[in-house]
């Protein structure tokens, strides 16, 4: 089996891994990479069979680092080190991480732009519909934050709108406080249900109709953020 590159779970035996329900040794000659050197990673991985080991907790799945055999990972890390003493690495980084913030503050941008279409507020609320554009792009855009806004699955104006209704959903709704059966299907319906609640607020502030900002849910939210 260790010919094979494996998805597995950590065993509380030593040397061991979960597969398929099933406990298995790790290869002799192998050893455990921690996670956090994504770049030694990536080149233990493309060069041969590895076991990447994951762990479930709650919904999300946190990385425990990668087996593989350890000459391999030796071999890759000391090639790491000698490229990383070289100046020109360090430039080649620079340059990556500053065309990664411009695209990054591009995006921003145009999916602010996105969420203020969306919300397509009245003339009179539209300082409020710029400050709220504002507050889920910060919540939303960060890389790495798992939010709606990061996928390229939709497009960008789908984004916008989901990204609007999940914030609405928790600044606006008792939804993080919410006991939901366990049951299939039934946060599905409890998000609905608050989408729709979601799109009545929003549709006053579209009409232009006035506002009781003490009893407004969505006034609320924004007083509190200031």
């Amino acid at each position: 089996m260790s010919a094979e590159s494996l998805d597995v779970l950590p065993s509380p035996l030593d040397r061991h891994v979960i597969h398929d329900g099933r406990q298995i040794p790790v290869p002799a000659g192998w050893a455990l990479l921690p996670p956090g050197d994504a770049a030694l990673t990536r080149r233990i991985k493309k060069d041969g069979p590895t076991w990447v080991m994951k762990e479930k907790k709650g919904r999300k799945m946190f990385s425990r680092g990668l087996w593989a055999p350890a000459q391999r990972i030796e071999y890759f890390r000391r090639q790491l080190e000698v490229e990383r003493a070289d100046p020109a690495y360090q430039k080649k980084l620079d340059a990556g991480r500053r065309r990664r913030e411009q695209e990054y503050q591009e995006y921003r941008d145009e999916f602010n732009s996105e969420v203020f279409i969306f919300l397509n507020f009245a003339p009179s609320y539209a300082r409020l519909a710029s400050k709220m554009a504002d507050l889920i792009t910060e919540h939303a855009t960060p890389v790495g934050s798992g939010t709606v806004a990061r996928t390229k699955m939709i497009p960008i104006e789908k984004r916008a709108e989901a990204a609007v209704i999940a914030w609405m959903r928790h600044q606006t709704t008792a939804y993080d406080h919410m006991h939901i059966p366990r049951e299939k299907g039934k946060r599905r319906e409890v998000r609905r249900m608050l989408a729709q609640r979601s799109r009545t607020i929003l549709e006053k502030y579209r009409s232009g109709a006035e506002v009781d900002t003490a009893s407004c849910p969505l006034a609320q939210a924004m007083i509190k953020s200031d």
